[in-house]
């Protein structure tokens, strides 16, 4: 087994590959920017080596800093944990002209994977079922009106480097397009230095369920079953649960076929999620494939008692997968906890926790790397934490998260609490009754 991981992320991911490493009897290495220095991931790591200025570009993002981190630490492997380099294909394969082992995909994995329109093509030649839309990239304006005509509107611009929501517009008519195609063109180009696009079928009244996979190096994938990612502010997920509360066994087996035929077919070595487009008649289609741990993880090792992390560490060693497909057990439900205003359009709210307080008790799990007078920078992504209730049904994991919601004490800073809180006795939401456009239209 790996000797020394090197953990090239920050905050509550950092901490949680951390402990999975100690179970395992592996040393760790932390990294961090100048602005992270306090931050727990630091001081509960083995080693720790400060990589850079807060700014991500010149720290978290700069591989050759993060390469010489290993290199005088001597660490035989790098988990990159989630965002940042973690589905960089230079980074993944400057790791191993290094000799050191990423965990994570191959850099031809990612190359495959991670551009959409490219990944669309090898999923048709899998047989996974596809959205319909172009063949590849769009040339020009004029060739987006013939295509849109075709399939029939409405349609989805997309970037093909994009994510996050950038680059993306839906086009609901003919005289629409014009406008939708410069600013998502634009925004594209501003946000990834690339302004090639895309289009789909607009899929109405949609959920976002991706299946958990885990491949090998022989060549075999397993299934770990569904999660529900519908809730989403502006294409960024906020609620997460498994099952989904629209699943059935006939569809959970259709979509798990395909997500492993996904798997298999590219030969994919690691973690990552299929990620499916599911209409309201339940016919499903595939979006994209995130070929890293996802943020929302947690609630899949809940309801099958199955540490993803460890799974990850083993099949980067060479360790095969047992091959078995799970099926949920129980119910979990998973609030990200983020440093925002949700009263000033969800605005980041970085600054120092004068008082915390976590909530407690049976089927509580708190994912986060703060603590009473941690200053939150204002630098990264504003998540300060996950927490994830688990319970034998989905009623009693809502009653769960009702109840530790009401226990969780953040002052300092405003939270996406209170949302949270509402969104559980919201009555759509409790009954399962939502769809990608729920906060769209949600009202209080």
């Amino acid at each position: 087994m790996f000797k020394k991981i090197l953990i090239a992320n920050r905050g509550e991911i950092a901490m949680r590959i951390i402990r999975t490493c100690k179970e395992m009897g592996i040393k760790t290495v932390a990294v961090y920017s100048t602005a992270d220095q306090e931050s727990l991931h630091v001081r509960f790591a083995d080693e720790a080596v400060c990589i850079g200025p807060p700014q991500s570009k010149d720290s978290y993002l700069k591989a050759s800093n993060i390469i010489a981190a290993a290199e005088i630490t001597n660490a035989d492997a790098i988990h990159p944990g989630y965002g940042f380099l973690s589905e960089n294909a230079k980074f993944s394969k400057t790791c191993e002209e290094h000799k050191i082992k990423f965990i994570g995909a191959s850099a031809e994995m990612i190359d495959k994977m991670g551009d959409k329109a490219s990944a669309k093509e090898t999923m048709k030649r899998a047989k996974v079922p596809t959205i319909p839309g172009s063949e590849g990239l769009i040339e020009s304006l004029e060739e987006a009106k013939k295509i849109a005509k075709k399939i029939g509107y409405p349609v989805m611009l997309k970037a093909t480097a994009g994510g996050g929501g950038k680059g993306m517009r839906a086009v609901w008519s003919s005289k629409e397009i014009d406008k939708s195609w410069e600013s998502a063109t634009t925004e594209s180009l501003a946000a990834f230095g690339n302004d090639s696009m895309y289009m789909e079928k607009l899929i109405e009244e949609p959920r976002h369920i991706e299946i958990q996979i885990v491949g090998d190096s022989f060549g075999k994938a397993c299934h770990l079953s569904e999660r529900d990612c519908s809730i989403q502010r502006r294409h960024q997920k906020l609620i997460e649960e498994t099952p989904s509360p629209f699943m059935t066994k006939k569809l959970r087996e259709s979509m798990g076929s395909a997500a492993i035929k996904a798997a298999e077919f590219i030969k994919y070595e690691g973690a990552g999620t299929v990620e499916f487009l599911v209409d309201k008649n339940k016919k499903f289609y595939f979006m994209e494939m995130n070929t890293r741990i996802q943020v929302e993880h947690p609630i899949t090792e809940q309801v099958i008692d199955f540490d993803l992390i460890r799974e990850q560490i083993k099949v980067a060693y060479g360790i095969p997968i047992s091959g078995n497909n799970y099926i949920p057990k129980m119910h979990s439900i998973e609030c990200r906890i983020n440093a925002e205003d949700i009263d000033n359009d969800f605005r980041p709210c970085p600054g120092k926790i004068n008082t915390l307080h976590f909530p407690g008790g049976h089927g509580i799990r708190l994912d986060t790397h703060v603590y009473s007078g941690y200053v939150i920078p204002p630098y990264y992504d504003s998540m300060i934490a996950k927490l994830i209730t688990t319970a034998q049904t989905r009623k009693e994991a809502i009653n769960k998260m009702k109840r530790a919601l009401d226990e969780f004490l953040i002052e300092g800073v405003k939270t996406t609490i209170p949302f949270h809180s509402r969104l559980m006795e919201n009555t759509d939401f409790i009954s399962g009754n939502y769809t990608t456009k729920f906060i769209e239209n949600y009202s209080d």
